[in-house]
């Protein structure tokens, strides 16, 4: 058995196909593609993919801002950041990512929801 949950999930490469599929549900989604209208996406992907890997336990330091402050003015809500999980944990099943190992990684997402939820639904 891999020894931390970026291993398990297989790695940079699986990792940034997971986000390539998770960004295409997400910009399909009206509830929440709104909030990319003006992102780059080349470099969104490649953050979230960071972002992912640093908290799996990969060998990848994060480079973003801090939580609050990047998600500080967006005014996303509880319903806004479960659609956005449903939308992570989905790519994850479409890669065949064990359901134990999805739950892991929504746990260590949901550990920002205070950070990122700034408004109420």
């Amino acid at each position: 058995m891999a020894d931390t949950l970026y291993e398990r999930l297989g790695g940079e490469d699986a990792i940034t196909a997971v986000v390539d599929e998770f960004y295409d549900r997400v910009m399909a989604d009206e509830q929440v593609a709104g909030y990319f209208d003006d992102v780059d996406m080349q470099k969104q992907r490649a953050h979230q993919a960071q972002f992912i890997s640093s908290v799996t336990g990969g060998p990848v330091e994060y480079a973003g801002g801090e939580m609050e402050a990047v998600h500080a003015d967006m005014g996303i809500t509880p319903s806004d950041f479960q659609a956005i999980a449903t939308h992570l944990d989905d790519a994850l099943a479409a890669f065949d990512v064990d359901e134990a190992d999805r739950e892991a990684v929504l746990e260590e997402i949901a550990s920002y929801q205070d950070a990122i939820v700034t408004a109420a639904d």
